[in-house]
């Protein structure tokens, strides 16, 4: 049987939620575009190296080693993770098209493009921009190893890593601080939910 360790997930969701409304607080003190800029400022070719491809660590393709990781070593925990993709994809989406369709990126809210930081090669995408569906992907991964791999080491670089995917949006100016503010939470309510949905499966 699947031992989950919940008060590792509970840090891990505080944790997790915490940074999000901190950022969406922080926006809405700053204002969204001024809290973007401040966080979208140039480090350099090396950073624009590393998050122009870290930011694939937030992609769909992701699932499918953690899928078989599940398969081969946590196979009574398949219906936790379907759920997470699903619900993570549904709620990420849903409001991304349904609530706030349309909503525009920076590079499209911000009039003067010389004061954002682009990076050659990314295609810039323009409107729906809230939440980040890449950020909602990485913390739910990140909530994921909370609630069955709880060794402090792994839970803390997993947690640095779905930092650096969030980052990454706002450094690639793909979206606002808001927009990874709102990942987070959608990650947190999406694993909790899975979470259910395996204890009712396995009950």
């Amino acid at each position: 049987m699947q031992t989950y360790h919940y008060r590792v997930f509970r840090n891990g969701a505080l944790l997790t939620a915490s940074t999000g409304i901190l950022l969406l607080l922080g926006s809405a003190c700053l204002g969204k575009q001024a809290a973007f800029l401040l966080l979208n400022g140039n480090m350099g070719p090396v950073a624009d190296q590393f998050f122009k491809y870290w930011t694939y660590v937030g992609d769909g393709w992701i699932w499918v080693p953690l899928f078989f990781f599940f398969l081969v070593y946590h196979r009574k925990s398949l219906p936790l993770l379907i759920s997470t993709i699903a619900l993570s994809t549904l709620i990420a989406q849903g409001v991304k098209n349904w609530i706030f369709p349309g909503e525009p990126r920076p590079t499209k809210a911000i009039a003067d493009l010389s004061l954002i930081h682009t990076v050659p090669g990314v295609e810039l995408h323009t409107v729906n921009s809230f939440p980040s569906g890449h950020t909602t992907t990485a913390f739910s991964i990140f909530l994921l190893v909370c609630l069955i791999i709880p060794q402090r080491s792994i839970v803390v670089i997993s947690f640095i890593a779905a930092l650096l995917v969030a980052y990454s949006r706002v450094y690639l100016a793909q979206h606002f601080p808001t927009d990874i503010g709102g990942g987070m939470l959608a990650a947190v309510l999406a694993v909790w939910a899975s979470l259910q949905i395996q204890k009712a499966v396995s009950a």
